[in-house]
């Protein structure tokens, strides 16, 4: 049987991927204000789309604006933007400005500890690439074009500390006070440790699961070298160390931004520029050289956690407001598949899509966006854990290597039939989920043509036997036991 060939952002059914109406499309009716808490990623992203359909929004930040106060030390994690980003971006006119100030990725490359590189790419032509590029620089870019967009207001430094869903009304802590706020819709866009989500946990029937991992995270930097980069820039680089690794992704201005992920008691061991040093010239040499000030950093540069959060409902509607969490504040998780702001751009598009379908209902919307995108959320968010086991433990071993080399053969030989899971996530706008079905179908598949080559080996075998058998005749036990050969044709 034929895997099914995979679906493009043209041919995708309605409420799984693009648009079947024209998005953004303006509102016939908009509410007086929709409140969009928290100006990061996702939340900067659905500003713009709901201004773009002619609602009036004002965004509400707790930081200082970042396009004032720059970002936050040591708590950037790069991004990978793939296709499910870009999609986003594109709707809104804001792809080619953003992939202006992001580095192609087409594959990974692994530093063994004797200093041994490989390349893996991430598609089977090995031109297919992921995006890096700088949380804080792609964030100022959203708050420009949230700026720029009619009908919309900014307000920094605006602390969420009091919502009460059945009015819509809210409480900011200010450094002028207490600032108060009534709107008819409010989204929570705040991130995994969402203010709003907090606000909703209260309620009776609400579900919160918080999963931390026993690992925490720190940056560092490698430097440009000579006004060059120190490592290859087409590649997401990799320590792969066991319970243990390091990545680094290249910046515009030539420098490279590195993670570790490393568990925390690790993480606290390393608490003199000695034993710093030490380690990485132990289990890092080839880094070690790159990074003048590891032990200042390394001091300096806080740990962050890593934390999967799974919640439901998603969306409160009360006597006179409505209520709905967006990107991490519904579906915190971990980085290790690159997903979660292509995860996060995505609901934006979802979000879009339902007001589409149902009229600027948000009522309605919200809740066919939650029935929509919560199993797609909970699927990445398991596929990300798996990954981290994935890129810490396998990515360098020969059997990992082999099933590469083959998903990458079947790939070739079979385009559009079989696509690994990698592609489905990173390079297409297929639902997870989706993506996981297809896989499931894809082994059927493959284990059958597998047992097929099997028994047709098998017969070919059987059959050579029994010729063979015919022609030297048979092995009767004397000759057995001089070990000669049987009577029969010579």
């Amino acid at each position: 049987m034929d895997a099914p060939p995979e679906r493009s952002a043209e041919s995708t059914p309605p409420g799984t991927g693009a648009a079947d109406v024209p998005p953004g499309a303006p509102a016939e009716t908009a509410p007086a204000e929709v409140a969009v808490v928290g100006a990061g990623l996702v939340g900067c992203l659905t500003a713009c789309f709901l201004a773009r359909r002619g609602h009036a929004v004002t965004l509400y930040e707790r930081r200082p604006d970042p396009r004032e106060a720059g970002a936050e030390r040591g708590r950037s994690i790069n991004l990978a933007i793939s296709e499910r980003g870009l999609d986003a971006l594109r709707r809104v006119g804001l792809d080619e400005t953003v992939l202006k100030a992001a580095l192609p990725m087409p594959g990974r490359m692994m530093h063994a500890a004797d200093g041994t590189l490989s390349f893996q790419p991430y598609s089977a032509d090995g031109r297919r690439a992921i995006n890096s590029i700088s949380r804080s620089a792609l964030n100022r870019t959203l708050l420009e074009a949230v700026d720029a967009l009619p009908g919309t207001r900014l307000r920094f430094r605006h602390r969420l500390s009091a919502l009460d869903p059945d009015t819509g009304a809210m409480e900011f802590a200010t450094h002028g006070g207490t600032v108060t706020a009534v709107s008819p819709v409010i989204l929570g866009a705040d991130g995994a440790g969402s203010a709003v989500r907090a606000q909703l946990q209260t309620r009776p029937g609400f579900d919160l699961h918080q999963e931390y991992l026993d690992y925490g995270y720190k940056e560092l930097t490698i430097p440009a070298r000579g006004g060059d980069f120190a490592l290859d820039p087409g590649a997401l680089h990799i320590w792969p160390r066991g319970r243990s690794m390091m990545i680094a992704l290249p910046n515009p201005d030539r420098s490279f931004t590195c993670t570790l992920f490393w568990p925390h008691r690790q993480l606290t061991a390393l608490d003199t520029p000695e034993k710093v040093t030490a380690h990485f010239a132990e289990h890092y040499p080839d880094a070690r050289a790159l990074i003048p000030d590891l032990a200042a950093d390394y001091a300096l540069n806080p740990i962050g956690h890593l934390v999967t959060v799974r919640c439901a409902p998603w969306t409160v509607r009360g006597r006179a407001a409505m209520v709905g969490l967006i990107g991490d504040a519904a579906h915190a998780i971990v980085p290790f598949y690159g997903q979660g702001a292509n995860c996060g751009f995505e609901d934006c598009v979802e979000l879009d899509r339902c007001l589409a379908e149902t009229g600027d209902d948000y009522a309605a919307a919200l809740a066919l966006y939650e029935s929509r995108r919560k199993v797609n959320a909970d699927t990445i968010a398991r596929l990300a854990l798996d990954n981290f086991v994935e890129m810490r433990d396998k990515v360098a071993s020969r059997a990992f290597l082999a099933r590469k080399r083959a998903e990458h053969a079947l790939e070739r030989a079979l385009p559009g039939r079989y696509v690994s899971r990698y592609e489905l996530i990173s390079f297409s706008t297929v639902p997870y989920a989706d993506v996981e079905r297809r896989m499931a179908r894809q082994r059927r598949w493959t284990a059958a043509a597998t047992l097929t080559g099997t028994l047709t080996a098998a017969g070919a075998a059987l059959g050579a036997g029994a010729l063979l058998r015919r022609w030297r005749g048979p092995v009767t036990p004397a000759a057995r036991s001089r070990g000669s050969r049987p009577a029969g044709r010579r």
